[in-house]
Order: structure tokens, then C-alpha cells, then sequence
């Protein structure tokens, strides 16, 4: 049984785990039916006629993903569910089926040794947002219009926006009208929207009970199944408006597309032509291109007979001119006299909500915790346990761009650009160290990697048609080597069943899937389809008997260096995975001391230390000839 110990897992024996994984899948955002992987489809707004079911995959194809996952040493699953999956048809009614579905293939992950903890995913709260996770009758519950979000620029969806759309503007959504209420609501809707009841109940408790009763429906059908460690709270929680201190600008650096503010937001959904900027991206940054007229027609994002929240609230008016009015500028800011903190005023309280409803339902379960992106981990309390620390990290530049630069990157901890090849790579060794340190302080827990990964289609796809992925490996390993540098755990993302050239992960312009059937699909080669391999088949520490101290892995030479700190009380030997792909020929072991074994079933090298020093070293390479008899 694996638990936390302070800034580790371990195992029953005592041995520090570090867990390698995968997101399982991409595609799990968008229903089977209609074909939400394809990019139009039909019926997209009639939200209750869906199915999620085969999503990651089809049940019948699930010992040939698993195995493949396996053989990669990947065997620690972020398993994605989504609120619409479970609760499409209306509130408080499940999809059974799909309930069914996710327990026979969670069941079978687990039989075929793997480690899982569930995400119910969602970004920019909702499909019918721009993005995925909420069901379509949330927003409907709060009075929007979801068939008039176009018109109004309350979320740009590539289901009406059509091709060519950008990858890069699905995120602003979440400033835009409908996403950035709905958080806002969600969160904060007691403070905020005092006067919105759905159903007699205050708007706050009755979203946030139905996405704790629908996750817990999950609950219900995974405790005690082998392998399931855990739950995460909330995917890439979004502060909506609060916060927000001024309702004229931009809180956010990136601004791709059409950007209103959030007063021409609210404008806009009420049916008043704005004039709003047209920006762009590039290596500079964001750059205002123009401006455009939108809503010429004066449609509503609000139905009929229901007024905008937050002109009913007294945030804004029209003037006598017909033009927004903003009434109180610091409305979302502050709060009975004082400033508010989205982190402590309003996520944790939720968080902490989330994990007393999930410990009741099944009280060994853990919760991996996330803050906002490119945030810090949330400081859940001073009593907390049983928590994990589970933020996201990209390679910000290339993730934008779908450019690889070996000399340009972001530090997200610290807010600044980085310049030089070596600065980029130990700074982003740098950063998860930091990551890491800050969930151990904040949450008194390990920390995992929820998110990390690059895109595949850099450079307009050139990669599908030369099967060269020489570029993207350089990039992954970049990736992995601060995974490695910080000793941190991690879950790749993502594997999508579904990914093809043309539509990539098969959800906004997005292809990040390791594995792809357009790159060869033969169930008797497991390896065929996957992408930069080289890079991510790597060897790495399973299990250590004591505290991992150094670990690095070098791609071009195949050469693993670990260095750990032997605990005397553990009396099972340390346990490295060596994959069989990055040594056709064999491998060879050099020790500081002690004795090794190979176990070539398993992959497995099992090494036993001796007690002559407390530290101890094993630096396996390739052989160079064939392996002696």
C-alpha cells in the first residue's frame, strides 16, 4: 500500500517510490457520442444526449494500451474523469453506464499492477465554454444562453468558431464572460452573487454540491480497488473575477484573439455593441493588431427574461449614452472592508470541503491538491495530512509557440524569461525543486507532477510525414531531466487512443498524446505509434531503500547516475527500472558497493547495499558488444 511520508511516497516496506506516469487520455474531455474527438459535431449544444463511454479507450482495447504503458515503465496513471461525463442528463442524474465503464477499466489497471489517482478534469470550466468538464446545465441553472455565447464573445468555441483555430486561445476563456462567471460563482458565489438562488439554495452551494455528490459517485464505485491511491480536487482551478481590481483591464499576460475587458464582457452579454481589441502572439509577447466591433446584432449571452448577474448585483449600469456604467470598481477585490485572497478566502475553504466529503466516502483515499497555473501549491493548513501536492508545469515557450528554442525559457515560479541553454535547463531543474520544497512546506506531502509534456505537432506537423522526432525528444528529455534534477514524482501528459495527425489529442488544436495510431498501429509491436521514446523510455529509481539524494539520466549516452542514503530499517533491496529498448545489447552496473540482480521479466534491476557507508551510488550504461554468456 503506497502512503505518504512527509516529502515521499513509500511502499509497505519503507521504500521511497518515485512515480512515473501518464494522463489517461487527452481525449476523455469530449463525449464518444456524438463524436465530440471529431471537430464538428452534430448536436453539440443538446448536452444531455451524450456519452462518454470508451473514453480513454474502448474496453475491448484496453489490455493492449495498458500493456504498452507498462512496458514504457509507465505505470502510474492520472486517470481523467470529467462532471458531464457523470452527470450530463441533469442534476443529479448519472450516467450509469459510464459509471460502470470507468470501474471495469480502473478495476483492470489495478489487476495489471497499476498505480491510479482520478482527476475530474476540467479547463475554463466547461465544453460549452471553450474547454471541458462541467455539465451544459450549470450554466443554463445561472441564466446563460449557451446557443448565443458566439455573438456575445462570451467563449470562443472551436465547435462555432471553425477552422483555422488558434491552440492558443481556448485559455482566454477563462477571462471571458461566461467561464470567469461561472468560477466566480462556483467559488465565491455567497460573497459575490448573494441574491442568485438556484432552486432556493445559494448559487455557490448548489455547484459546488453537485460537482462533490457527482465525484463522490466515483467514490462510491472505486474504494477498494487495487492500485487506486487518491483523488484530485479540482484541474487548473480558475479566480474568475475575484480578485479582479480593475474591471477595465487585463489581469492576465496573455491576450490572444479577440480580448474584451471584463466590463465589455459584461456589456456584450447584455446586448451592447463594444469595440474590442484583436491581439496577437509572438516571441515578443502579446501585440495589439486592431480592433473590432462585436455584437452589431444586440443579441442577449442571457435568456430571455433573465438579467446579468452582475448588473443585478450593482457591479455596472448604462449610462444615458447606452454605454457601460462600471458602478463599484473594487467589487470583486474586496469584501466587508478588506482585500480578498482567492488561494485562502475561497479555494481552500473548497478544497477543504472536497477532502472531508471524498475521506468520508472512502477514508484511505489521498487528495492530490492543485492551485491555480502557474501558482504555488495552495497552503491547504497547519493540521492537514493525507494530502498531495499535484500542480502542473510546462515548458511555457514551447507549449505556446509549437516551436522548440534550446536558449529561450520561462520561469514560472520567479515570472521571467530565460536566456542561455544551459540557464534554461537549470532553471527548470531549479523550478520543480522549488515546486516540490513549497508542497512539502504547504501540504506536509509528496509532490507529483499532475501535468507535464510537449506538443508534437511543432513546426506545422513536419514530424508526422519524416518520422523524425529528434526535435521533440530534445525538448521532452529538457522536461524530464528537471523531473529527475528535483527527484520529483510525475504524470506525462498525455496518452490519447484517439490522436491522429489531422486533429491531434482531438480537443482545441491540442497534440501532446505520446502515442498516436497515425504513426503505426500493430497490436504485436507495443512501441509502434509512440513518440519520442527515446526520451521518455528511460530508466529510473522504483524503489529506494532510503532517500533518493541524486538522480540524472543522460539520453544521448544512455547512462543513469542515482545516489541515495540507505534507511537501516528497510530491509528490501532497491529496485531500478531498466527498459530493454535502450539496451538492445544489455547494460552494464557499476556500484559504489553491494550486489545487483537482474530480473529481465520485470525489467527490474534489484540492488542490495551494505552497511559499510551511508550513501550509496549505481550508474548503469549500455553494453557496447553482445552481453557475455
Amino acid at each position: 500500500m503506497i502512503h505518504p511520508d512527509e516529502s515521499w511516497f513509500k511502499d509497505e516496506a519503507g521504500r521511497v517510490l518515485l512515480l512515473r506516469g501518464v494522463n489517461l487520455g487527452g481525449d476523455t474531455k469530449v463525449p464518444t457520442v456524438p463524436d465530440g474527438a471529431t471537430h464538428y459535431s452534430e448536436g453539440f449544444f443538446d448536452h444531455r444526449m451524450v456519452s462518454f463511454v470508451g473514453r480513454p479507450f474502448p474496453l475491448s482495447e484496453a489490455v493492449e494500451h495498458l500493456s504498452r504503458l507498462k512496458s514504457w515503465g509507465l505505470t502510474t496513471l492520472r486517470f481523467l474523469v470529467t462532471w458531464e461525463a457523470i452527470e450530463h442528463a441533469g442534476p443529479g442524474l448519472y450516467d450509469t453506464a459510464y459509471l460502470d465503464y470507468v470501474e471495469q477499466v480502473v478495476q483492470l489497471a489495478g489487476d495489471m499492477g497499476f498505480t491510479v489517482f482520478v482527476d475530474p478534469h476540467q479547463d475554463v470550466w466547461s465544453r460549452f465554454t471553450g474547454g471541458d468538464g462541467a455539465p451544459g446545465w450549470t450554466l443554463e441553472a445561472v441564466g446563460f444562453d449557451m446557443t448565443r455565447f458566439a455573438e456575445t464573445c462570451a467563449a470562443i468555441v472551436h465547435q462555432t468558431h471553425g477552422d483555422p483555430f488558434s491552440h492558443v486561445i481556448w485559455p482566454t476563456n477563462v477571462s471571458r464572460l461566461a467561464s470567469a462567471t461561472m468560477f466566480t460563482l462556483f467559488f465565491g458565489g455567497n460573497d459575490f452573487a448573494p441574491h442568485l438562488l438556484v432552486e432556493g439554495e445559494p448559487v455557490q452551494e448548489y455547484l459546488q454540491r453537485h460537482y462533490v455528490d457527482a465525484v463522490l459517485q466515483v467514490v462510491g464505485r472505486l474504494k477498494g480497488k487495487p492500485g487506486v491511491l487518491g483523488y484530485d480536487t479540482f484541474n487548473e482551478p480558475s479566480h474568475g473575477y475575484i480578485g479582479w481590481k480593475n474591471l477595465t483591464a487585463f489581469d492576465s499576460l496573455l491576450k490572444v484573439d479577440l480580448q474584451p475587458t471584463p466590463l465589455q464582457s459584461f456589456a456584450l452579454g447584455d446586448g451592447l455593441e463594444q469595440e474590442v481589441g484583436v491581439w496577437g502572439v509572438g516571441l515578443r509577447g502579446a501585440r495589439l493588431q486592431g480592433h473590432r466591433l462585436l455584437n452589431t446584432g444586440q443579441v442577449r449571452a442571457w435568456k430571455e427574461g433573465r438579467p446579468c448577474i452582475w448588473r443585478e448585483h450593482g457591479v455596472w449600469n448604462v449610462d444615458g449614452e447606452g454605454k457601460p456604467q462600471l458602478l463599484v470598481p473594487d467589487y470583486f477585490s474586496r469584501v466587508d472592508g478588506r482585500d480578498v485572497d482567492f488561494e485562502r478566502d475561497y479555494l481552500v475553504p473548497f478544497i477543504q470541503r472536497y477532502a472531508n466529503a471524498v475521506r468520508a466516502a472512502d477514508p484511505d483515499a489521498l487528495i492530490f491538491a492543485e492551485g491555480e497555473p502557474q501558482a504555488l501549491p495552495p497552503k491547504v493548513g497547519e493540521e492537514c495530512s493525507g494530502f498531495v501536492s499535484a500542480p502542473h508545469w510546462y515548458d511555457v515557450v514551447q507549449l505556446l509557440l509549437k516551436r522548440s528554442s534550446p536558449w529561450l525559457g520561462y520561469d514560472a515560479v520567479r515570472n521571467r524569461i530565460v536566456l542561455g541553454a544551459r540557464a534554461v535547463r537549470r532553471s527548470f531543474a531549479w523550478q520543480l525543486a522549488a515546486i516540490r520544497s513549497a508542497g512539502t512546506e504547504r501540504l506536509h506531502g509528496p509532490t507529483v507532477i499532475g501535468e507535464i509534456g510537449i506538443t508534437f505537432d511543432l513546426r506545422g506537423g513536419r514530424a508526422f510525414e519524416t518520422g523524425d522526432y529528434r526535435e521533440q525528444e530534445a525538448l521532452m528529455d529538457r522536461s524530464l531531466c528537471a523531473v529527475e534534477g528535483s527527484l520529483c514524482s510525475a504524470t506525462i501528459w498525455n496518452y490519447t487512443a484517439s490522436n491522429t495527425n489531422e486533429r491531434g489529442d482531438g480537443w482545441n488544436g491540442e497534440d501532446l498524446s505520446i502515442w498516436s495510431a497515425d504513426q503505426g498501429r500493430d497490436t504485436r509491436v507495443l512501441d509502434r505509434g509512440g513518440r519520442a521514446l527515446r526520451a521518455i523510455v528511460r530508466p529510473f529509481p522504483v524503489a529506494t531503500a532510503g532517500e533518493p539524494l541524486q538522480l540524472s539520466y543522460d539520453m544521448r549516452h544512455r547512462v543513469m547516475r542515482f545516489t541515495f542514503r540507505h534507511d537501516p530499517g528497510v530491509i528490501e533491496p532497491t529496485e531500478v527500472f531498466v527498459p530493454p529498448s535502450q539496451y538492445p545489447l544489455g547494460y552494464k552496473v557499476w556500484m559504489t558497493e553491494g550486489t545487483f540482480l537482474k530480473d529481465d521479466e520485470r525489467h527490474v534491476l534489484k540492488y542490495r547495499h551494505t552497511l559499510g557507508q551511508p550513501t550509496h551510488t549505481i550508474i548503469i550504461r549500455p553494453r557496447q558488444g553482445p552481453a557475455k554468456p
